[in-house]
C-alpha cells in the first residue's frame, strides 16, 4: 500500500482479492524499489489529490487508493512512501503530516521478520542475506538512511511533526501530548488516559484490530513470527553478530555523517 486508510487493510475483501497472490516481486520509481503492483499504478498514486484537512502518517516500513478517495472528510492517511514520491497535492494542500522514526538497528530486525511471516512481502533470504539487502537499500521502500533523513530536511518546509518510535517507549503521554499540540486538538484526562492504555504494545498484540491475527494464514503465518513481536528498543543485540555489528557501525557513520538526525539504538 502507497496510499491507504488506517483501517483499509482490515477490509476483508481486499483479503479475498490478496488470498490468492504469491510474493510479490520489486520494481523501481525514481530508483526506490516498490512492488511490481505499486509501479503499475503509480501514475494514478502521483495524481492522488489531497485534501487540506487530510492527516497523512508517514514511516518507513515496520513502521487502498480507491478507498482513501472515497472516505469521507477529515481523513487520515498513510503511506511508507519517500518524501520525494508523495504526492504534490499533499504539499500544494499543506496537509499536516505525522512521521514516526524507528533506530535503523531495531527496524532490521523487524522488518526482516515481517517479511518471513508476511507472505506476500518478497522473500527475505536468511538472516545474513537480509541483512546486506538492507544496508544497501535494496529492499522494499528503499534505502532506511535516505527515508529517514528525507523527511527529517522536509519537516523545516511544511507542516510535518518528527516523532521517535524510542521516544513514544520512553514516554507514551508526553508524545501524545506532542500530537495533540500537532492537531490543535483537547482531550480530556480520561480519555488520554484510555489512549495511552490502548495504544501499549502489550495491549495492542492482544488487540485483533491491531494485531492481524484476524488475516488468512495464507498472507500472514504468525506461526513463522508474530506481526506484533517484541516491540521492545535494543532487540538487535539478539540478532547482530559483532561482525555484522562492525560493519553496521561504520556504514551508519558514513551515512549519517552531515545531519543533525540522532538515533538512540537503546534505552
Amino acid at each position: 500500500m502507497c496510499l491507504s486508510p488506517v483501517s483499509a487493510l482490515e477490509n476483508m475483501e481486499e483479503l479475498k482479492v490478496h488470498s490468492d497472490m504469491t510474493r510479490t516481486e520489486l520494481g523501481e520509481v525514481e530508483g526506490i524499489p516498490l512492488t511490481t503492483m505499486t509501479c503499475d499504478t503509480w501514475d494514478k498514486i502521483w495524481a492522488f489529490q489531497a485534501k487540506p484537512d487530510d492527516l497523512l502518517i508517514a514511516s518507513y516500513a515496520k513502521s487502498g487508493l480507491d478507498k482513501a478517495e472515497e472516505m469521507p472528510s477529515p481523513r487520515t492517511l498513510k503511506t511508507h512512501l519517500s518524501v520525494q514520491l508523495v504526492p504534490p497535492s499533499f504539499w500544494e494542500q499543506n496537509c499536516k503530516i505525522i512521521y514516526v522514526a524507528r533506530n535503523a538497528k531495531d527496524c532490521l530486525v523487524s522488518y526482516y521478520h515481517f517479511h518471513r511471516m508476511n507472505l506476500l512481502m518478497p522473500e527475505p533470504g536468511t538472516w545474513d542475506d537480509f541483512f546486506e539487502k538492507y544496508v544497501a537499500g535494496k529492499v522494499l521502500w528503499g534505502s532506511w538512511y535516505d527515508h529517514v533523513k528525507g523527511w527529517w530536511e522536509a519537516k523545516d518546509k511544511h507542516r510535518i511533526l518528527y516523532l521517535f518510535y524510542e521516544d513514544i517507549k520512553e514516554n507514551p503521554r508526553r508524545e501524545i501530548l506532542k500530537v495533540l499540540q500537532f492537531l490543535e486538538k483537547d482531550l480530556e484526562k480520561k480519555v488520554l488516559d484510555k489512549i495511552i492504555h490502548c495504544t501499549q504494545f502489550e495491549v495492542m498484540k492482544d488487540n485483533p484490530m491491531a494485531n492481524y491475527t484476524s488475516f488468512p494464514t495464507e498472507i500472514m503465518d504468525h506461526s513463522i513470527s508474530p506481526f506484533m513481536r517484541k516491540g521492545a528498543v535494543g532487540d538487535w543485540k539478539n540478532h547482530f553478530t559483532v561482525a555484522q555489528n562492525e560493519k553496521f557501525d561504520s556504514d551508519y557513520k558514513q551515512k549519517m555523517a552531515g545531519t543533525s538526525l540522532t538515533f538512540r539504538m537503546e534505552l
